[in-house]
C-alpha cells in the first residue's frame, strides 16, 4: 500500500512537471496525452473514445446513460467504444490540482496482445462499455515507466512501445480483461454492437431507423435494442440524440453558428424541437447554455 502511494506520488509529479499549466496536452508519446486542472469544472459532455484514464490526483465523475462512474486518485477507467459520456473534475485546487493521464488504445496493439494473454477467469461483468476500477502496483508501475521516457526522448521509440505493451498486459490479465477483449472481437452480440455504434457514428446526422440499424449488423431489432442498452446504457436512438446534440453544441461554440443553422446541420426538421431536446440534455436554451460557456474559466477542459 505504500509503495503503491509512492509510485502514484510519482505519477502525480512526472504528469505536472510535462502539464504545467491547466488543459490537455499531448506528448511527443504517441497516444498519450496528459491533463491538468486546478479548479473543478462545469459538466461538459463529449464522445470518449476506447482508452485508458488514470488519476493521479484529484476527483472527477463521469455520467453514461444512468451510470455514474468516480475517479480518485489511483483508480482507472476503461472505455471500450466511442461513447457520448458527460464528465467533470469535481475536486482540485491550485496548490493540489487534478491530474491524470489519458492512453488511447491501438487496436493492432492491443489485438496482438489479447492473442498472447490468457483471459483471467473472473466473475462475469455487466457489458457496458466502461468501467473504473482500482489500479493495482503493477499497473501504476507500467504507468509509471511510460511517463518517465518524457525524461528520456532518445529511449521513446524503442522503450515507448515497450511499456504500452505491459500497460495493456496487465489491463488484458486483470479483472477487466473481459471486457478489454470486446475491443478486438469480430464475432458475436458484443461485436455487433461495435458495429451498430460504429454505424450511428456515421450516420448520425440522417434519420434511421432501429429496423434499418439491425439489417445493417446483422441483428433482430429487439436483440439489437437489449444488448445495445447493455453495452451503452442508451438505446440506439438515445445514443443518436446524444451525439446529435453534442455535434451542435460544438458548431455553435467554435464555429459561432446560429441555433436553426446547427439544428438543421445535425439532421432536425425542428429548430423548436431542437431547442426542447437541448434543453433537457444541457439545462439550458441553447443560446443561454453557449453564452455560459464562452464565460467559463473551465471551458477548455473537458474531464
Amino acid at each position: 500500500m505504500i509503495r503503491s502511494m509512492e509510485t502514484l506520488h510519482e505519477i502525480a509529479g512526472l504528469i505536472a512537471r510535462h502539464a504545467s499549466a491547466d488543459g490537455f496536452h499531448a506528448t511527443p508519446i504517441e497516444r498519450l496525452t496528459l491533463v491538468r486542472s486546478s479548479t473543478t469544472t462545469m459538466p461538459m459532455p463529449s464522445v470518449y473514445r476506447p482508452q485508458l484514464c488514470l488519476v493521479a490526483q484529484g476527483r472527477k465523475e463521469v455520467k453514461l446513460g444512468d451510470w455514474v462512474f468516480r475517479y480518485g486518485p489511483g483508480r482507472y477507467g476503461v472505455v471500450t467504444y466511442d461513447l457520448p459520456a458527460t464528465g467533470h473534475v469535481v475536486e482540485a485546487r491550485p496548490d493540489k490540482p487534478y491530474l491524470c493521464l489519458y492512453l488511447d488504445f491501438d487496436p493492432v496493439m492491443l489485438g496482438d496482445m489479447a492473442s498472447r494473454v490468457s483471459p483471467s477467469p473472473t466473475v462475469p461483468s455487466p457489458p457496458i462499455g466502461k468501467t473504473v476500477s482500482d489500479a493495482g502496483s503493477d499497473l501504476l508501475d507500467a504507468a509509471t515507466r511510460l511517463l518517465r521516457l518524457l525524461d528520456n526522448p532518445i529511449a521513446q521509440p524503442v522503450l515507448g512501445p515497450l511499456a504500452e505493451q505491459e500497460i495493456l498486459y496487465h489491463l488484458l490479465a486483470g479483472a477487466d480483461g473481459a471486457r478489454m477483449r470486446h475491443i478486438t472481437a469480430s464475432q458475436g452480440r458484443v461485436a455487433q454492437v461495435g458495429r451498430a455504434i460504429a454505424w450511428i457514428g456515421k450516420n448520425f446526422r440522417e434519420r434511421f431507423s432501429v429496423r434499418q440499424l439491425s439489417r445493417e449488423v446483422g441483428m433482430s431489432p429487439s436483440t439489437l435494442h437489449e444488448h445495445f442498452r447493455a453495452v451503452t446504457a442508451m438505446t440506439p436512438l438515445q445514443f443518436q440524440k446524444q451525439l446529435r446534440l453534442q455535434d451542435a453544441r460544438s458548431l455553435m461554440l467554435a464555429q459561432d453558428m446560429d441555433v436553426g443553422t446547427a439544428a438543421l446541420r445535425v439532421g432536425y426538421e425542428s429548430p423548436s424541437q431542437f431547442s426542447r431536446e437541448y434543453r433537457r440534455h444541457f439545462g439550458e436554451p441553447p443560446a443561454r447554455d453557449i453564452a455560459r460557456l464562452r464565460a467559463s474559466q473551465g471551458l477548455a477542459l473537458i474531464a
